[in-house]
C-alpha cells in the first residue's frame, strides 16, 4: 500500500491540453486505469462514490468513458450494496469521517463486500483518519491503493469550474452576518480551488481585490475582506501542496486573481445577446438540458426529447459565443448549404415534387441517410432554438429594453429615461422591470434611496420582495463605494470628471460593436487585460506571494512570464469566436471539434480568475475570447454559475434569511 498524491504528467510535455481535458484524463487514466494491477485477475471493477464525487465525475466524464476503463457498476457509498467478493472496487470519495467509516465497514471482517479496494480521496485526508484506517489490520491487506487525487472541483466548461457553493452570496454578503457559516463557506471554497492547482501542477501568483476603505474613519466590513480571507486560505493550502506533492512546482507558473461579485453588479442581470446567454436566460432550461418536441413515431402525437447543449455539438461550439443576430444568419446559411449540397437532402426534397427516383438515386440516399439524419437533426434543433429566441425577443420587446440597459451603463440615459420607459411600456414583464431597476441601482444608487425608491417601485408595480433585490445591491458595494454614493456608481465608475455617469467606458474599434446591443462587456475583461500587461494596481490588487526582484521589475511594464502577442491576434481567434469561412456542409463548423485545442500548443502561462458570489455566462465567454487574444489559457472559477433569474433570487435572500432558494421564484 502506498499513501501519496497520485503522479500526474498532464502538465508536462506532449500537446497542450486544456483545463477540462486534464481533469478528465486524471479521473479516467490516473484513477480508474491505475486500478488495473498486474496481480489482479478481475477484469471488471465497481466504482463507489459519494454524492459530491458523482457530480465531479459527471462534469468531466461520460458513462461510456468510465465503462471503457473497466468499470461495470457505479454505486453510491451510502446505499445498501450487493456483495461482490470476486471483484475489485475503486472508491472515489471525500475524506470525511462518515465516508471512511462506510469504507471500513465494506472491507472489514471475514466477508468483505469486495476483493480489493483502491481508494482515492478528492482532497487531503487528515492524519487522524489515516490512523483510523491503519488500525484495522484485516482492511490493510485488502487495500490496493490509498491516494489523494486532490480533484474536488466541477469542470463546467473547457475553461471554467465551480466549487458548488450555491449559497455563497447569502452566507458571505447577507445582511444578517453569520461568521461561522461564512468561514465554513470560505474554507470549502479555498480547499476546492487549491485542488485545481494540485490537479494541473500549477503554482500561482495569488492576487486579490483589496479591502477598499477610504480612510481610518471608514469601517471595513467583513464583506469587503472576502477576497483577502479567501486568498490567505488558498495560500495555506498551496504551501502544504508544495511540501507534500511530488513534482509540484516550487516557483510560480501562473497567475490567480481573486475577485468577488462587488466588482461588477451589472453583468449578472443585464441582457446578454450571445446565443449561449440567451438560451439560458430566455428558455426554460435545466442546466445545459433543452427539451423540445419531435414528430411522433408512425404518425403518433409529438414526443418530448431532451438534448444537451454542450461542447461535443460542433454547431453549438461554433455559435455559442456569437451574437444572436449572427447566429441566426449563420444557421440559415448552414441550412441552405446543407440542402443544396447534401445528396440525401436533395433526393428527399426532389421526391416531394413527385419526381421518379432512379435506382442510383435510391442507392445514394441509403448510403447518405445515416449521416444526413444526424446532421439535419442537429441543424434543425439549432434553427428551432434560434427561432424561438427571436420570437421571445420580439414578444417581450427586448431590443428596446436592451438599448435602454446599455445606454444606462454607458452614461447615455438616466432616471428620466427609465421613468419614461416604465410609463410607456406597462406590459413589460415583472422580471425585466426588476432587472432594469437593478441596473439603475448599480449606476445611480442614490436615486433609489428613501421616497424616490418607493415611488419608482410603485411606478414599476413591483412587490416588496422584488424591491428587496434592488435594495440589496448595496450589499455588493464595498466600503469606499458606499461613501462615494453622491459622486459615483458603486465600484464601477471610471472617470469622476465626466459629466455623465457611466459604469463602463466605450471601446472604439472593437469587433463586438458591429452588432447592435453588444457594447456591454463584463469588468473582468478589463482586469484580465491589465493583469496580462502587468498594469493591474498593486494597491488595489496586492499579491500574497513575496515576489522576486525580477517579478517587481517586469510587472509594471511588460506582461509577466509572457511574450506579448502581436496586436493582429484579434483577427486570429479560436473557431469558437471567429466567423467561419470554409464550412461547406452546413454542419462540420470547420471541423471545429478536431481543431478545438490546436491554438493551445503555443500558449503562455495560464491566468485563473475566481469570482466569489457567482459568475455569469458573459464572463465565461470573455475568458474564451481573451485566451485567443492573449495566447494564454484563461480559466474562470466561481462559487456557482448563475443565470439572471437565479442571481435575482439569491439577491432577494440576502435580507430574507428565513426563506430558502426553493421558496423564491421570479
Amino acid at each position: 500500500m502506498s499513501f501519496s498524491d497520485s503522479d500526474s504528467s498532464s502538465a508536462y510535455g506532449g500537446d497542450y491540453r486544456n483545463f477540462r481535458q486534464i481533469s478528465r484524463e486524471r479521473l479516467l487514466h490516473e484513477m480508474l486505469r491505475s486500478a488495473k494491477t498486474g496481480n489482479s485477475k478481475s477484469t471488471w471493477k465497481v466504482l463507489i462514490m459519494d454524492r459530491l464525487t458523482v457530480k465531479i465525475m459527471s462534469y468531466s466524464c461520460k458513462m461510456a468513458d468510465i465503462t471503457q476503463e473497466g468499470v461495470s457498476l457505479v454505486e453510491d457509498i451510502y446505499r445498501r450494496r450487493q456483495p461482490l467478493p470476486s471483484m475489485d472496487a475503486i472508491y472515489f470519495i471525500q475524506p470525511t469521517k462518515e465516508n471512511v467509516i462506510m469504507f471500513l465497514s465494506d472491507m472489514a471482517g471475514k466477508s468483505p463486500l469486495y476483493k480489493k479496494a483502491f481508494v482515492f480521496f478528492s482532497s487531503p485526508i487528515s492524519r487522524e483518519l489515516v490512523s483510523h484506517i491503519k488500525k484495522d489490520s484485516s482492511v490493510l491487506t485488502r487495500i490496493g491503493a490509498l491516494r489523494e487525487m486532490n480533484l474536488e472541483y466541477f469542470a463546467i466548461d473547457s475553461q471554467g469550474f465551480i466549487t458548488d457553493n450555491e449559497r455563497a452570496l447569502e452566507e458571505l454578503f447577507g445582511d444578517d452576518e453569520d461568521s461561522h457559516k461564512g468561514d465554513a463557506c470560505l474554507n470549502v471554497m479555498a480547499s476546492r480551488i487549491a485542488t485545481v492547482f494540485a490537479s494541473l501542477r500549477e503554482f500561482p501568483f495569488v492576487r486579490f481585490r483589496a479591502a477598499r476603505s477610504l480612510d481610518v474613519t471608514t469601517m471595513t466590513t467583513s464583506r469587503d475582506l472576502i477576497p483577502t480571507k479567501l486568498a490567505a486560505r488558498i495560500w495555506d493550502s498551496l504551501t502544504q501542496y508544495k511540501q507534500k506533492i511530488e513534482n509540484f512546482p516550487q516557483t510560480e507558473t501562473c497567475e490567480l486573481l481573486i475577485l468577488d461579485r462587488s466588482i461588477d453588479q451589472i453583468a449578472p442581470v443585464i441582457h446578454e445577446w450571445t446565443y449561449d446567454a440567451m438560451c439560458h436566460d430566455l428558455l426554460n432550461m435545466e442546466g445545459n438540458k433543452y427539451v423540445h418536441e419531435v414528430p411522433g413515431k408512425a404518425g403518433g402525437p409529438p414526443e418530448k426529447k431532451e438534448v444537451l447543449l454542450e461542447e461535443h455539438d460542433p454547431v453549438w461550439l461554433e455559435l455559442r459565443h456569437a451574437h444572436i443576430a449572427f447566429a441566426s444568419e449563420r444557421l440559415h446559411e448552414k441550412m441552405t448549404n446543407f440542402v443544396s449540397k447534401n445528396k440525401a437532402a436533395k433526393i428527399q426534397h426532389g421526391s416531394r415534387d413527385g419526381g421518379e427516383l432512379s435506382t442510383r438515386d435510391l442507392q445514394q440516399m441509403v448510403q447518405a441517410l445515416p449521416q444526413y439524419s444526424e446532421q439535419i437533426d442537429k441543424l434543425s434543433l439549432h434553427v428551432e432554438i434560434a427561432g424561438k429566441i427571436n420570437r421571445i425577443i420580439r414578444e417581450l420587446g427586448l431590443r428596446e429594453l436592451g438599448q435602454l440597459e446599455q445606454d444606462l451603463v454607458f452614461g447615455d440615459a438616466g432616471m428620466k429615461d427609465v421613468i419614461k420607459f416604465l410609463t410607456m411600456k406597462e406590459d413589460t414583464t415583472r422580471e425585466n422591470k426588476l432587472r432594469l431597476l437593478m441596473i439603475l441601482a448599480a449606476v445611480f444608487p442614490e436615486k433609489l434611496e428613501g421616497e424616490r425608491g418607493l415611488n419608482i417601485m410603485k411606478l414599476a408595480r413591483l412587490p416588496q420582495d422584488d424591491m428587496n433585490a434592488v435594495n440589496n445591491m448595496r450589499l455588493l458595494a464595498g466600503a469606499s463605494d458606499t461613501k462615494k454614493r453622491s459622486t459615483g456608481a458603486f465600484s464601477l465608475k471610471f472617470d469622476i470628471h465626466k459629466k455623465k455617469r457611466a459604469a463602463r467606458k466605450d471601446r472604439t474599434g472593437e469587433e463586438e460593436t458591429t452588432w447592435q446591443l453588444s457594447r456591454f462587456y463584463p469588468m473582468i475583461e478589463e482586469l484580465i487585460d491589465k493583469l496580462n500587461k502587468g498594469e493591474l494596481s498593486k494597491d488595489e490588487y496586492p499579491c500574497m506571494n513575496d515576489p522576486s526582484p525580477s517579478f517587481h521589475g517586469t510587472s509594471q511594464s511588460t506582461p509577466m512570464h509572457h511574450v506579448p502577442a502581436p496586436h493582429s491576434m484579434r483577427s486570429k481567434r479560436t473557431p469558437t469566436w471567429a466567423r467561419p469561412r470554409n464550412s461547406d456542409d452546413g454542419y462540420s463548423s470547420d471541423s471545429i471539434l478536431r481543431h478545438a485545442s490546436s491554438d493551445f500548443k503555443k500558449m503562455g502561462q495560464r491566468i485563473f480568475v475566481f469570482i466569489v458570489g457567482g459568475a455569469t455566462r458573459s464572463e465565461l465567454r470573455v475568458c474564451h475570447k481573451l485566451t485567443s487574444k492573449l495566447q494564454r489559457e484563461v480559466i474562470l472559477g466561481s462559487s456557482s454559475l448563475d443565470d439572471p433569474p437565479q442571481f435575482m433570487t439569491k439577491l432577494k435572500l440576502l435580507t430574507a434569511n428565513e426563506l430558502s432558494l426553493d421558496d423564491l421564484q421570479i
